[in-house]
């Protein structure tokens, strides 16, 4: 019976892999083969106990997405990240790339990297009329947004992962991954400042006007929500409760907040700002879908394979960065999520304790390691369904970029460690 979750966890994935030849959502995929794992294991075994705690470690990360994105969207309902563009004033086309990748990098660290590149390509469209040139920006973006939340605890999926289930630490992934997570930018960008140069940026879009008052609720709130992003790792490291906690604790300030900002409205003027309107907004599938793939994974590593699969990767392979580097190279063809689930079912806190090289380093390869192909990550499924980016034009001009950074930045983790 065993082998037929294994059978059905193949077959699932390349459900997930393939959506769009098969005109199936992942999600419907995702939790698909989450169910039929459980059903296979609890037949089986006839034990069903094992699921209520990998449903509770599963739950942690749904309700910090939940929280964290539910925020943001509360921000962008206000027009918080429309003071993002006024930080952008150049019409100079080198200048402008490393300011859109800087920026970029450093707002993923705070928000996360698909909400980030959704903000930036957003921005981009106001900023660039040319749409070779955008493209190239946009690509750039995904590189950016994948790097900049690879060092922060709440800047990617897998990171969060991570941070939750205690592999590593807020502080200990911040010192060891932002130094190579910034190169794996710094080095796509040089190449890409000389492949840009002579390109042309285009006329960029009016402004838009805000009035007075909605000026300085759109302050306030980019900046309460910000803060509040910022201040879940300190929540966490003081009162050492899980970060799902300090994230619906920041969620309910917010929230809070945006009722007394506009108490004096009646319903109807206020609908479109309020933590009701901002939940249909999310991206609801996407949870949906981790629940699927984090059930899935949590199926196999109750029946002892992940475990088995470890043990053959080390005899075969023998080195455990290897193994790492070729994990992150598989999650620019497949989603980093499942991987991340599966290496932290392979291995154990007891072999690898918290913030140890072998964590730090899956942290880097899977967050980065995604932008080498526009479907190797949420934030370049995305931009590519935005700006109707070809998968081979994706390839072609900025896979090559990725690839670089990808390997200088993994390059200098290693060696400062």
């Amino acid at each position: 019976m065993g082998i037929a979750s294994i059978v059905i966890f193949i077959l699932g994935y390349l459900a997930i892999a393939f959506e769009h030849p098969l005109k199936i959502n992942k999600t419907a995929s995702a939790l698909l083969t989450g169910v039929l794992v459980w059903t296979v294991y609890a037949i089986s075994t006839g034990d069903a106990s094992e699921l209520g705690h990998h449903l509770a470690s599963t739950s942690e990360i749904l309700f910090f997405l939940l929280g964290a994105m539910t925020l943001v969207e509360l921000v962008d309902a206000h027009q918080g990240f429309y003071f993002v563009s006024r930080l952008i004033k150049t019409d100079k086309v080198i200048k402008l790339l490393w300011i859109v990748g800087l920026i970029t990098f450093f707002m993923s660290a705070i928000l996360d990297n698909l909400t980030t590149a959704i903000v930036m390509v957003t921005l981009l469209r106001k900023l660039i009329s040319h749409k070779e040139t955008r493209k190239y920006f946009v690509g750039i973006v995904v590189i950016a947004a994948n790097a900049g939340g690879a060092w922060s605890p709440i800047g990617d999926v897998t990171t969060t992962m991570l941070w939750i289930g205690g592999q590593i630490s807020a502080t200990g992934i911040i010192q060891s991954l932002l130094l190579p997570s910034l190169l794996a930018l710094l080095v796509p960008l040089a190449v890409a400042s000389y492949v840009l140069k002579n390109q042309a940026i285009g006329q960029a879009a009016a402004s838009v006007a805000l009035s007075s008052t909605e000026e300085r609720d759109g302050k306030i709130m980019l900046f309460a929500g910000a803060g509040s992003l910022i201040g879940v790792p300190i929540f966490k490291t003081l009162t050492h409760l899980p970060p799902y906690m300090g994230i619906l604790l920041a969620l309910g300030i917010v929230w809070i907040l945006s009722e007394l900002l506009h108490s004096e409205k009646d319903e109807e003027a206020k609908k479109h700002l309020s933590v009701g309107y901002a939940l249909t907004k999310i991206d609801t599938s996407s949870i949906l879908f981790f629940l699927g793939i984090l059930l899935a994974i949590g199926g196999l590593e109750s029946f002892g394979y992940l475990h088995a699969l470890s043990d053959q990767l080390a005899h075969a392979l023998g080195n455990q960065n290897l193994i790492v580097t070729i994990i992150g190279l598989a999650s620019a063809v497949v989603d980093n999520v499942p991987l991340v689930a599966a290496t932290m079912g392979m291995y154990s806190l007891t072999d690898f304790p918290m913030d140890h090289v072998m964590w730090e380093y899956l942290a880097f390869c899977a967050g980065t390691g995604g932008s080498i192909l526009i479907i190797g990550s949420a934030a370049g499924v995305a931009v590519m369904g935005m700006e109707k980016i070809e998968f081979g034009w994706y390839l072609k001009k900025i896979g090559f970029l990725a690839l670089l950074g990808y390997f200088a930045g993994a390059g200098l983790y290693l060696l400062l460690h």
